[in-house]
């Protein structure tokens, strides 16, 4: 799938944080579709295929059996990497629940990203690179713990990959790719092995 750029670019580094910020609470956007802010431009990402919602919704799933209580999986929350002045809405989030409970239920503020214990992306063609390359940078800016990428266009075949520990300058010390088929463990807190057997290709 390809996004749609709704804010023209002013020069190399586009619009003002402020203004993109504004602009992008003020959105009415289709439903299914997606709001972010990236390159000094703000970026609508149209609905995924139905395989992509089977991955999250089976990822999803196995994350509940280990999660603490004070935690919640979010999907449709933005988040707003601040290093770098990015928003993006990842396919899965994990924060504390008590962060999201107490945004202000009058503005439509993204979550500080550096916030988040665990963020999921899962490619589709359109923006497999960006989740590779501009995501994967910007998340470990902002010191997110654990990225994990389910890329189902990766060239060595369908992979889900999990990066952690961040180094802060937009790189993942470590990574852990496992095939489609195998499962993969995520650490605590969820200690849970994330079964990939039914992840539709």
């Amino acid at each position: 799938m390809t996004a749609a750029m709704v804010e023209n670019d002013q020069g190399s580094e586009g619009r003002p944080w402020g203004y993109l910020l504004r602009t992008w609470q003020e959105l009415d956007v289709p439903e299914g579709w997606r709001a972010e802010i990236d390159e000094g431009q703000i970026v609508l990402v149209p609905p995924p295929h139905a395989h992509h919602n089977s991955i999250a919704e089976t990822v999803q799933r196995l994350l509940y059996r280990g999660l603490p209580d004070d935690l919640g999986i979010y999907q449709t929350l933005g988040v707003h990497v601040a290093p770098l002045d990015k928003l993006y809405v990842p396919d899965l989030v994990v924060l504390p629940r008590e962060l999201v409970t107490a945004a202000d239920p009058e503005t439509s503020d993204p979550m500080d990203a550096s916030e988040a214990l665990l963020i999921v992306e899962i490619t589709s063609k359109g923006n497999a690179r960006e989740d590779r390359t501009k995501k994967y940078r910007a998340y470990a800016r902002a010191g997110v713990p654990m990225y994990l990428l389910i890329d189902r266009f990766d060239t060595r075949g369908a992979m889900t990959t999990l990066f952690t520990e961040p180094d802060g300058d937009g790189t993942y010390k470590r990574s852990d790719p496992v095939p489609f088929g195998k499962p993969l463990l995520l650490p605590e807190p969820f200690d849970v092995a994330l079964t990939t057997d039914d992840f539709p290709v």
